[in-house]
This record gives C-alpha cells, sequence and structure tokens, in this order.
C-alpha cells in the first residue's frame, strides 16, 4: 500500500468480519483420543516430506518483559530481588551477595554496567539454569529443535526472524552452544537468521488522521506487526514448518509432553495432507487434467461447461470432498448453480496451503483465539481472531480455547511446488491500534496477524493441546514458575 492509501485506510477502518461461532471441541476443535495421539504421532515418522524446519519469530526487544521493573514497581523488584539467586542469569559478580537491594538489583538487571537486558532481544536471555549451562531462550529452541524436527539425514532446520541490529548478539548465543549441542545430540544445526522487511512498515498516523511527523519533520513509520513475517515464511524452502514464539520454551524436563504433542501436531498435519492430495489426484483423473498444470486460478482449466462434472462419479467424488471439508476444516459450501461450479469451487477450496494449530483450554491467558467466520462466497472457515477484530464481547464469553501460537503449515501443492503464501492473505483483515511516540498518541496500521488474516486462505485444523505446552515469558518474573525452574 502507498502511504495515500494506508492513510484512507486509517479513515475507513477494516470491514467487520461475519463471526459465526466460537470453536469448540466438536465443532472446529478436535480433542485427540490417546490412540489418535499415537497415530498421529507415528504418522509424523514414517511419512514423506520434502524438509522441516522450525521458524521461531524472535525480532522483538525484551523491553516489554521489563515494563514493571523499568517502572521500579515495589511488589515487582521486591520479588526480583528476593528470589534473584533462582534466576538463569544471577551472578554473583554482578548483583552481589545478600540482602539484595531491590532498586539496585533492577538497575543491575537492566542497564550496562550490569547484564544489559533492558536494551536486548528476549531471545538471548538466560532463561534456565542446569547443573552445567544457563539456557537462554534461543538455545532451549535448538534443544527443542533436535526432539522432533530432526530430518532423515540427521540435520535440524530453525529460521529465526530478528531485528538487524540484535544479529550479533544471536550469533554469539549460537557460538556459545552449536558445537556442543550438535555433539551431544547427534544433528547437525542449520540455523538461519532473517529480517522483517522494512518495505512491510507502515505510517502512523495522528489521533485525526494526518501523517504523524517526528521532530525532525519526516514521517514516523513503523514496523506493521507480525503479518509481514508471511514473506519470510514463504522463503522458507522446507515443506513442513512448526512455528512457536521465542518466549515459550520450558526446562528440559517437560520436553517429551511438548515433543509428543508437537509431532502429533505435524502427523495430523501430514495426514490431512495427504487426503488433500489424494483427493485432487481423483478429481484431475475423472475431470481429464491429469496431471494439472500449476495455475494459480483452477478455473482457467475449464473454459466451457462439460458433463464430465456432472457424472455420478464426479458427483459421488465431490460429495465426499464436501463432507470431508466439513468434518476436517469445518468448511461448509455455499448453493451452487450447477455442478461445474460446485466442483471447481471444492477443488479450489482444496488445493491450498494447509495448517494444523494447537488450541489450549482458555484459563484467562491474553490473546486471540478459535472462531468460525462466514466468507464472502458464503462459506464458513477457522479462524484465529485477535480480541480487537471482535465487537460483540458475548462471542468472546463462548470461547473455551486460545491461541498460544503452536503451528503446524504443510507449505507445498500435491506436485511438490511451492505455494505463494502472498496470494492467500486476507488485505481486509489488518487493524488499527493505539500506540505512542515520545508521550505523543498516534494511531498504526497493522498488517493481518501472520497466524491471523495473513493465513485467512488456509486450510485450517485447529487440535487440543495441554497447558503445560504453553509456557511464555512474558513478564521476568515468569520465570520463577515451575515450568522455567529445574
Amino acid at each position: 500500500m502507498t502511504q495515500k492509501e494506508q492513510i484512507e485506510r486509517f479513515k475507513e477502518g477494516f470491514p467487520s468480519l461475519k463471526i459465526v461461532a466460537a470453536a469448540t471441541i466438536g465443532r472446529g476443535i478436535v480433542k485427540l483420543d490417546e490412540k489418535q495421539l499415537k497415530e498421529a504421532s507415528d504418522y509424523c515418522d514414517t511419512a514423506k516430506v520434502a524438509g522441516k524446519c522450525k521458524f521461531v519469530p524472535a525480532s522483538g526487544a525484551a523491553s516489554r518483559m521489563f515494563k514493571d521493573v523499568f517502572a521500579h514497581k515495589p511488589e515487582t523488584i521486591e520479588k526480583l530481588a528476593d528470589n534473584i539467586e533462582k534466576f538463569a542469569f544471577y551472578d554473583p559478580a554482578v548483583f552481589g551477595k545478600a540482602p539484595y537491594d531491590p532498586v539496585k538489583t533492577a538497575d543491575a538487571l537492566l542497564e550496562e554496567p550490569g547484564l544489559g537486558y533492558g536494551t536486548k532481544p528476549k531471545g538471548v536471555l538466560k532463561f534456565h539454569r542446569y547443573p552445567k549451562e544457563a539456557r537462554t531462550a534461543f538455545a532451549e529452541h535448538l534443544v527443542e529443535g533436535q526432539e522432533y524436527m530432526r530430518n532423515a539425514d540427521g540435520t535440524v532446520n530453525l529460521t529465526f526472524t530478528i531485528s538487524p541490529e540484535h544479529k550479533a548478539l544471536f550469533e554469539k548465543a549460537l557460538a556459545e552452544v552449536k558445537e556442543a549441542y550438535e555433539k551431544r545430540y547427534g544433528v547437525k544445526y542449520n540455523i538461519r537468521f532473517t529480517y522483517q522487511d522494512k518495505a512491510t512498515d507502515t505510517i502512523a498516523v495522528t489521533p485525526d488522521n494526518k501523517p504523524f511527523l517526528k521532530e525532525d519533520g519526516t514521517v514516523l513509520t513503523r514496523p506493521a506487526g507480525h503479518g509481514a513475517l508471511i514473506h519470510n515464511l514463504g522463503a522458507v524452502d522446507e515443506e513442513l514448518v512448526s512455528i512457536k514464539n521465542i518466549d515459550n520454551v520450558a526446562v528440559e524436563r517437560l520436553l517429551p509432553t511438548t515433543a509428543l504433542y508437537k509431532k502429533a501436531l505435524m502427523g495430523r498435519a501430514l495426514q490431512l495432507r495427504d487426503r488433500v492430495f489424494g483427493y485432487l489426484v481423483d478429481f484431475d483423473q475423472l475431470a481429464g487434467i491429469n496431471p494439472a498444470p500449476y495455475q494459480p486460478n483452477i478455473a482457467g482449466y475449464f473454459p466451457s461447461y462439460d458433463d464430465r462434472f456432472a457424472t455420478e462419479e464426479m458427483q459421488a467424488l465431490c460429495n465426499e470432498i464436501e463432507k470431508f471439508l466439513k468434518d476436517e476444516f469445518c468448511i461448509e459450501m455455499p448453493e451452487f448453480k450447477n455442478c461445474k461450479e460446485r466442483a471447481l469451487a471444492l477443488r479450489a477450496k482444496l488445493d491450498r496451503p494447509l495448517r494444523v494449530c494447537g488450541m489450549v483450554r482458555n484459563e484467562g491467558e491474553p490473546g486471540g483465539g478459535p472462531f468460525i467466520i462466514r466468507e464472502k462466497d458464503g462459506s464458513t472457515s477457522l479462524q484465529i481472531l485477535e480480541s480487537v477484530q471482535i465487537s460483540d464481547p458475548s462471542l468472546m464469553k463462548e470461547a473455551t480455547h486460545f491461541n498460544p501460537v503452536d503451528l503446524v503449515c504443510c507449505l507445498r501443492n500435491s506436485e511438490g511446488k511451492k505455494f505463494d503464501l502472498l496470494a492467500h492473505v486476507d488485505p481486509e483483515t489488518g487493524f488499527i491500534s493505539s500506540k505512542s511516540y515520545q508521550g505523543r498518541e498516534l494511531k498504526a496500521l497493522e498488517l493481518p496477524g501472520l497466524w491471523n488474516g495473513a493465513m485467512s486462505d488456509w486450510l485450517t485444523s485447529f487440535v487440543e493441546v495441554p497447558i503445560e505446552t504453553f509456557n511464555p515469558v512474558k513478564v521476568v518474573l515468569d520465570l520463577l514458575k515451575p515450568a522455567h525452574q529445574q
């Protein structure tokens, strides 16, 4: 979007979504029993896949994690000082010995000289202490990766999206552990650092929708949220991609549960992928286009009506596909004028990127959740929505689950070619947020979120995962929770 188009978007806003209901167990969310859990996990080990990669958004600074420490909130810095020796980052050379002064402890944590954590990215902060090492969040992702993302050749691929100014810090964190972990776990790590494209930044405006000018007279631009990372995801070469936030890691003793459910999500994604591919092959054979040329719009294959769409075999297949879409993806199709229109619509629904998203029982955590919405074509679909996208408070109350950002994505079509992910973004699902710059209020334009509107036009399945797999560190005191203590 040009700056002029962005200003018009600020003025007009975004259209409201037609929300049908919150997704729940039995209607949009699958709860795997022990047999299904094992079958999906086993399928992950045996299914053919063109490479696996773990994708970790890690560009943010840790400043929000220390907001109350910066503000010297008494209850926060007192608890920090009282428990300072329990943190993995504790160093007597920095913090001294007990008794610990709360203000001095806070300053030693945030500033230089000291640890300088106030300006560092969350990924390079020491999260967990072990007998022989203190691990950063970044290092924990390497350990997790070897547990459930190994490729057949023993490689483990991880892509971290970071800020350019933090590259040296991440490279140092990698150098400190790479050789030791490769030897310990018998793997070879392929680590890639990518940056959010500055071209996706959006302008800020004043409360009355005028360009927000900095003190030097230039227009303030801001990163447009994690939705911009769809460009980075589209650059990944591997077919199967696991997405998880940088701060959602636990100590290694809890890894078996995390790995079991992550493998189950991957296995389920591959099970669904293989069924989708099977239906596409059957469809193209009946339609007489085997193999089908790769086109983004299937309608181009059939310039005129053909009786082959009305055959008994094709109608039986379409009925089966329609049931599959409803049962597995909560997609209910609208009425169609004729057999051809229905058949082409069903095929188009199949031929898209696919994702399986873990969902956790709602226990009061902030964040988005799983919903069923009505699309422009009259069909329904599963979507992850943020609270800012939901105008009816009663719908939020209906929600039984929330989004922990635990996704598995299949990024190739039935011919093994990469999908153009940008073609499946819904630009109408961005949102406007209120921010501030040097104490002045502004409005910011957020692109459709990575797991929200940026994946709007994907085949989507929701699976319940246990709360034990969700251990984010949003504030520094979260590191005192059992999942982060040995």
